[in-house]
């Protein structure tokens, strides 16, 4: 009771401060003069709620956790944990950023581990409402005490926590997915399905095609059974049933074709190319699989261009102008092409002169079905071959200005890996760029200094269409 006695003081303290009487000060904080009194001098005192005590500290002007850390004695106040109380005192300590009260209490809570469900359940109420990053250390408090290694619960934790740190900085993406793949085989089928497919999506964005090739088939494995089963029409899957079946062909031969597998890829574009035959489609359903046949058709076009096949290009152009979401990734394709296979593409290039130029633009990138994350990286990397295509083919001028959009793009992405390229590549043709150019690429390498104090901007990154 020591700190119960002391958050009253330092309330009373404040009182005698201010000239504040009980009546006045119940009308500076809206509460009843009553319930006041009997807070401060009740025998015993009445408990103060998370509410009450955010109102005190207003009234008082002082920062909005000023009491948290003498209230968590108030969430056992009798030595027993008051779930009324420590349950909105959590969420308001992780709404306010104050994890170290969040710590204080969990550690209290976990002298008796029969309150890990009850944690358990909290995280799962907070993520079902939105508030995933809140859900964040509820979640790692079941992690870390579940007694049980091959409980439900402790493989969802694992799952949630993978789920909502997918993001655009790659490290933790990749230590996300590392801690969940264990539990990957643990988790109800709905969830197994959606892990699967975002397990597969990260470490294709990761580049690495052998790992995404993993997931994929392990994906269509458990999506083949699962259509098979009637009695799993109801899962709760964060997309259609369709999507996963289709994906897990989809990557699958994305990955293979990005390993130059090309002739191995084509086998797999007949499983995604007509999937009519699904059952329950509905009207998502439906649209998904006319998605999933525009990229078979896509696909196929992509590698025979990657094949050096140019006589198909005439065909493929015009399916980029029948379907603007794909010129992005169709142009990239005919870039990487030229780029291999030595032939020219001005023709091309100013065909699309618009798009090229528009791509730049969020607006653009949102009107895409494609994610927009998954844009941004594509973008860049078209950069990156069209600064290639242009060096090789001394357009200096022109390499210069697709170099410095790639730099752009690549520290918006956090892409370390291409931005130390590009820069290698800029400064290899520094003596080629222009005045604007030079001062644009000392912005580029002054925004980097920023950064580097800054915390890193968060974005999406696994491809999810």
């Amino acid at each position: 009771m020591e700190n119960a006695t002391t958050i009253r003081s330092e309330i009373e303290k404040e009182l005698k401060l201010g000239g504040y009487t009980f009546n006045s000060f119940g009308q500076a904080t809206g509460l009843n003069r009553g319930i006041f009194s009997a807070m401060l001098n009740g025998n015993p005192p009445k408990p103060i709620s998370v509410r009450q005590m955010d109102l005190i500290t207003k009234a008082l002007n002082y920062p909005e956790d000023w009491l948290y850390d003498l209230y968590v004695d108030e969430c056992f106040y009798d030595g027993r944990p008051h779930w009324k109380r420590v349950k909105p005192f959590l969420i308001r300590c992780v709404e306010v950023g104050n994890l170290r009260c969040v710590e204080k209490v969990l550690s209290r809570l976990m002298e008796d581990l029969n309150h890990i469900p009850t944690i358990f359940n909290l995280a799962e109420e907070l993520y079902e409402e939105g508030k995933l990053k809140e859900a964040i250390p509820f979640y790692e408090c079941v992690i870390e005490n579940e007694k049980y290694q091959h409980s439900e619960r402790l493989a969802i934790s694992h799952y949630r926590i993978f789920s909502i740190s997918v993001s655009g900085i790659m490290k933790i993406n990749l230590e996300a997915a590392l801690r969940f793949v264990p539990f990957r085989n643990r988790v109800p089928l709905d969830y197994h399905l959606d892990g699967l497919l975002k397990l597969s999506n990260l470490y294709y964005n990761l580049n690495q095609w052998k790992e995404a090739e993993r997931y994929a088939d392990e994906l269509r494995s458990l999506a083949s059974i699962v259509c098979k089963n009637k009695e799993n029409n109801n899962l709760n899957t964060e997309r259609h049933l369709v999507v996963y079946y289709g994906q897990g062909y989809l990557i699958k031969g994305n990955a293979l074709e990005k390993q130059e597998k090309y002739e191995e890829a084509m086998k797999y574009i007949s499983g995604y190319a007509d999937l009519n035959w699904f059952e329950n489609l509905g009207g998502i359903g439906q649209k998904e699989v006319q998605k999933f046949t525009l990229w078979a058709n896509a696909n196929q076009l992509n590698l025979k261009i990657l094949m050096g096949d140019t006589g198909s290009l005439p065909i493929y152009i015009q399916f980029l102008k029948d379907n603007p979401p794909e010129i992005l990734l169709g142009l990239l394709t005919i870039v990487e092409s030229a780029n291999k296979h030595g032939f020219l593409i001005e023709n091309i290039l100013q065909q699309f002169s618009r798009e090229l130029n528009s791509f730049n633009n969020e607006l653009s990138m949102e009107a895409s079905y494609y994610k927009q994350s998954f844009s941004y990286h594509t973008y860049a990397d078209l950069c990156y071959q069209l600064t290639i295509y242009m060096f090789n083919n001394h357009f200096h001028e022109k390499g210069i200005y697709y170099v410095l959009k790639c730099l752009r793009k690549c520290l918006q992405i956090n892409n370390k890996e291409k931005f130390m390229i590009c820069t290698a590549m800029f400064e290899k043709f520094r003596a080629q760029a222009t005045k604007d150019q030079g001062s644009e690429y000392e912005s580029i390498m002054e925004e980097v200094l920023i950064n580097a104090n800054k915390k890193p901007e968060i974005h999406s990154n696994y491809r999810a269409f």
